[in-house]
Formats: C-alpha cells, structure tokens, sequence
C-alpha cells in the first residue's frame, strides 16, 4: 500500500498580540498551532509500525465506570501515566460547553461563508497518530499523575502576565510535544486526577534543577463550569483561543469504543481567522475583522444528512459521531480542518487519514453563534 500523507507537527501563531514561530514539516504549516497561508498539504509518507501495546497504567483506587457510563468532572478513576485512559470519566460538569449535545442547535446564519472560507473541498485530517514523522511523535501528549506527585517552580517568559503561577505538578520526564528536541510548540498537559485539576504550558523547557520554563500557562478545574477562576477576557492560555487543549483531544482509548465512545466537543484549527472570539474561547490571534472567517471559539458540527459509512473502522466512526453530536470548535491557527488528537501506537495511520480525508467540509455547518466579542 502506497503510504498516505502523515500529520504533520504543530506550529503557532500569535498575530495580534504575538509574535510567530513556524515550524514546518513537509514545507507545511501544521494543525494544532498556527500559521498564515491556505494551508496546502503535499503528500508524505506516513509510518505505520507494528502495533504495540499500551505500557499498562497503575490502577486507581476509584473504580472505574463501564464504557457505557460516563462520569463527569470527577477524574479520580483515570489511570496514571503517559496516555492513560480516564476510564469513562470526562472533565467539567455535563452541561459544560465541551460536553453539550449540539446536534439540534440551530445553524448559524453566516454558515456558508465560513465554511467556505476554511474550504469547501478539503477533507478532514488527523494530526494525531502512531509512531513518528521525521523522529517527532505524532499528537499532543498529555500526562496523568497522582494528588501526591511534587510541585516543581515555573517560569513563564512571555505571557507572564497572562499566566497562572506555579508551582505545577509536573514529573521530570513530562512528555513534550514534539519531542525533547522540538522547536514547535511544546505544550506539556498535566492532568492532576486527584484534584481535578489541568496543567497546560506552551514552549516548555525542563531545568536542570528540576523546574521548567515556559512561554506561558493556564490551571483549569476540571470539577466545575468555573474552569478557569483566574482568566480575564481577552487573556490566551497554552491555546491561542485561551481553551484548555485536553478536552478537545481525540484519543484512542475513547475512539475504540466505537460510536458513542466519545462524548465531547474535539478541537481543530484553521490557517485564517477572525480578530473576534465567542465563548468559551477568551481570545483572539488574528487582526482581519471580516465577518466571513471564524473567530476562535467558531463551533462546527456534522450535517446531519451526512451518512457515516459502516465499513470505516470504529475509531473514525467514533470520530465522526461525536463531530455530529458535539461538533468541534475552532482552537488555534493553522493547517484548514485538522483535528488535533493524542499519540498513541493503537492508531492506525492509514485509515485514519484515508477516511477522515473523506469526510470534506461542504459536509459541516457552523452552530449559530452567541456573543461574538470583537475590539
């Protein structure tokens, strides 16, 4: 089989209020940062190991509820570990905004021109996936530790201001996106399952004391609708939408339960968007006020009429019934309808993009949006 174009990393754009730092893989600009531009992917081979198994997570002392029982807002029951699973249990209360069935919401009266500015034709796209492109690992990892795990210091540089201050729990070999050797952005996500608490940092450096240095940082309460106390508007976060990263992440211990496994809005981004947010975003990364590009925050579903084909493996099946019910809000600049997700050795790269490549965006329509903040 001829290999398909694998995910590429993930850049970032700050337009307005940053600076921008790109990295490219492919000569493209990638999905869950940012980026200026159409977005155009040109074919790369696409690695496919051998599936491995998951390194087996330590167990919680909560039980864990059956796959077809969620638990909202209590993360007690997660594995620990590099991509453990959370076991059925979901951050923020249920009728928190990532959690809210959006299937019957009305459509936004502006729809078309969005859409057709992220593109018509172009299909989705995985940047997620198993193994590694170019010695980078394919997703935005994340970490789950326990309430007892040491609080280090952290030094944030640029956005300083913006930042929630330390000290973080993060373990001393906290995975990082893209890689120890990465120039792209990063993130390290730190989910305290004991407290409830999410740890997100971008352009993260290990110490060699033991602390970390980063661009910036947000702590998110997983156990509320209060899920950033501190945040002000206009402020960003590890995200340039100011969102937290990890509930909108595909993940493939959710995606294997097939449809209906995963019961929460997923984050993509776009190369062009809006000087404007909508809520839950708090933030905007672009100085075009057209009224026609997404602002961060912009919430997309599947079309209803749109028929999930049944010969599509479970994983994208799962992918596309929660893309119906709770549709997937714009997250960051970057490569057009590129859905981020978490490295995992269970993917199969093939698949994925062969199929979510099917999956275009005439296919999608806009939710109608609420309170639009502009300058």
């Amino acid at each position: 089989m001829t290999p398909s174009p694998a995910p590429t990393r993930a850049c970032r754009l700050r337009t307005l209020q940053r600076g921008i730092a790109i990295l490219s893989l492919g000569a493209l600009i990638a999905g869950c940062g940012g980026g200026s531009g159409d977005g155009a992917t040109p074919p790369a081979p696409a690695p496919t190991p051998a599936p491995a198994p998951a390194p087996a997570p330590s167990p919680a002392p909560a039980p864990a509820p059956s796959p077809g029982n969620a638990t909202y807002g209590d993360l007690r029951a997660a594995a620990l570990g590099v991509g453990a699973s959370l076991n059925g249990a979901l951050p923020f209360p249920a009728d928190n905004a990532w959690n809210t069935d959006i299937s019957a919401r009305p459509v936004d009266p502006n729809s078309d021109a969005l859409i057709a500015s992220i593109g018509l034709d172009r299909g989705l796209h995985p940047d997620f996936g198993a193994g590694l492109y170019q010695g980078q690992p394919i997703g935005i990892p994340y970490v789950v530790v326990p309430g007892t795990q040491p609080r280090v210091a952290v030094q944030f540089t640029d956005y300083g201001d913006e930042s929630d201050p330390g000290p973080y729990p993060i373990p001393p070999d906290a995975p990082i996106e893209g890689g120890p050797a990465s120039s792209g952005d990063r993130h390290v996500i730190v989910i305290d399952r004991d407290a409830g608490r999410l740890y997100e940092m971008g352009n993260s450096y290990p110490q060699a004391d033991g602390s970390w240095r980063a661009s910036g940082g947000a702590v998110f309460h997983l156990d509320s609708n209060a899920v950033r106390p501190t945040a002000q508007p206009g402020w960003t976060s590890a995200d340039a939408a100011g969102l937290p990263i990890f509930p909108g992440l595909v993940r493939y211990d959710e995606a294997a339960l097939g449809p209906g496994g995963i019961r929460h809005a997923l984050r993509f981004t776009v190369s062009r968007t809006r000087r404007a947010y909508v809520p839950p975003a708090t933030h905007w990364a672009s100085s075009n006020t057209s009224a026609d590009l997404p602002p961060m925050g912009m919430r997309v579903r599947l079309k209803a009429s749109y028929v999930i084909p049944a010969g599509f493996s479970a994983e994208t099946r799962a992918i596309l019934t929660a893309l119906k019910t709770y549709g997937m809000m714009v997250a960051d600049n970057g490569s057009n309808w590129y859905l981020s997700g978490a490295p995992d050795e269970r993917w199969n790269n093939d698949r994925l993009v062969s199929e979510l490549g099917q999956v275009a965006g005439r296919h999608f329509e806009v939710v109608r949006m609420e309170g639009v903040v502009t300058p």
